[in-house]
């Protein structure tokens, strides 16, 4: 892997660093509830699955040792599956409409304890899933992303695409196929790789100065960026512990301009960055919830981290505002023609509008209905993707299969929980506030409601 160090964001204040090996901050005193007990061995049921998928542990910070036992002891997926089973039998014992009698004033009230015991519960359940499936089991995709992420992506045909792609042939009149002239018109947006540092840099400042308006972040939260290569997706945060995150972004293909937003608000503020943190801050180190020192990446809570680190790009940077953003200062910092910004985002949400037709190719290429190359032209042809883009999407599949739902049915799952409960586009102070609350909660995706 080459990378390069792009800097630190500490407090504000930009550094240049070397790259920051992962903190293993102390962690709360483990207290001997049965809640606590289950939540002890739940962690390090899951470091005990990483032995055998290199994917699945994404973030741990909790009791280096435990990390080392897992290391030594090498449990077997059998045995690792029967206690994860015996597991959710202990939980099934404990109490779930009210707080227990004699817990701790920091164990939350009846809703945060309901909704404790239901994700530890259905997180138990993915990981007895992701078990079978590396014991050889297939399930299909959508039996598959209901067993490890709570959740079923709706299915869509092809005419549904083909309205999307008919407006933008009006956008783009001419002979051979759209997916080229399409491409031709976004090469005017590519990010010079000699002004990425200060592209990225503006759009991860804007993305905190607007976080940090509405929610407050410990004053030991930051994060190091790096430039990688030879990856299968496009950014990548690994949360280190002690509000510490290392954020990746991928050059193995050419960055357009509306990528820096993204990329920003995605994996940093108010994204995966700010979720991490907050899950440190408010169930780790006040609550003294172990379970949260460690992040199985093929389970529920990937919905949630993907989904509000999606949907939260919107929360910073709402409607027609991020346009103007873009425009005064993005594309000013890559160099680009300010005037065409509006242009680009109203064909940029026109195809946003295709964002389900990679579920759809993961499906069909996931079920056995198509092979990989077909799997790549199916998304040239319906998601517009340019050939390369469209054979490293199906690397991601090949690696990370159904997760690709978590993107976009998570966003629109989150979108809709917020807005339900007033979060809404005319109150953005409430929808700031709901999309805290959620980021700072074990809500599962089935909760969105």
């Amino acid at each position: 892997m080459k990378s390069v160090i792009l800097a630190v964001f500490l407090s504000g204040a930009v550094a240049l660093a070397a790259r920051v090996e992962p903190q293993t901050p102390k962690a709360p005193p483990i207290k001997s509830s049965p809640m606590d007990t289950i939540a002890e061995q739940y962690v390090k049921l899951v470091l005990a699955m990483g032995q055998h998928d290199a994917d699945y542990v994404d973030a741990y910070y909790g009791p280096p040792e435990w990390k080392k036992e897992a290391e030594t002891s090498k449990v077997d997926l059998e045995t690792i599956g029967l206690r994860a089973r015996a597991l959710r039998a202990d939980l099934e014992r404990q109490p779930r409409t009210a707080t227990p009698s004699g817990a701790s004033s920091k164990s939350g009230d009846a809703e945060m304890w309901r909704l404790r015991v239901q994700y530890l519960d259905r997180q138990l359940s993915a990981l007895e899933a992701r078990v079978r499936i590396l014991k050889g089991e297939r399930l299909s995709f959508d039996d598959e992303s209901k067993a490890l992420y709570d959740a079923v992506a709706p299915t869509y045909p092809e005419s549904h695409f083909q309205k999307i792609l008919d407006q933008l042939e009006k956008r783009f009149p001419g002979s051979g196929p759209l997916v080229d002239r399409y491409a031709a018109y976004r090469k005017a947006f590519i990010i010079p790789r000699d002004k990425l540092d200060a592209v990225f840099q503006r759009a991860i400042q804007a993305g905190r100065e607007r976080t940090l308006q509405h929610i407050k972040l410990p004053s030991e939260e930051k994060f190091t960026v790096e430039y990688v290569t030879n990856k299968s997706w496009s950014g990548y945060n690994w949360y280190q512990g002690g509000y510490h995150s290392l954020i990746q972004v991928n050059t193995d293909l050419p960055i357009f301009v509306d990528r820096a937003i993204d990329l920003a608000c995605h994996e940093g503020y108010p994204g995966h960055h700010v979720y991490n943190a907050l899950l440190e801050k408010n169930l780790v180190k006040d609550r003294g919830w172990i379970e949260y020192t460690v992040y199985p990446l093929f389970s529920p809570q990937s919905l949630i981290a993907e989904g509000t680190a999606n949907f939260g790009i919107e929360v910073a940077f709402p409607g027609k505002d991020r346009a103007e953003f873009e425009k005064s200062a993005i594309f000013p910092a890559a160099g680009l023609d300010p005037s065409r910004a509006g242009d680009y985002y109203e064909v940029q949400a026109l195809v946003d509008q295709l964002s389900y037709a990679g579920n759809e190719a993961a499906r069909r290429y996931l079920n056995k209905e198509i092979d990989a190359t077909q799997a790549a032209a199916w998304l040239e042809r319906y998601a517009l993707m340019q050939h390369d883009r469209a054979v490293q999407r199906v690397r991601f599949f090949d690696q990370y299969r159904s997760y690709v739902i978590n993107y976009n049915l998570g966003k629109d799952m989150v979108r809709h929980f917020i807005e339900s409960r007033g979060g809404t586009d005319a109150a953005p102070a409430r929808r700031w506030a709901e999309f805290e609350a959620l980021l700072s909660s074990p809500r599962l995706p089935s909760e969105l409601k």
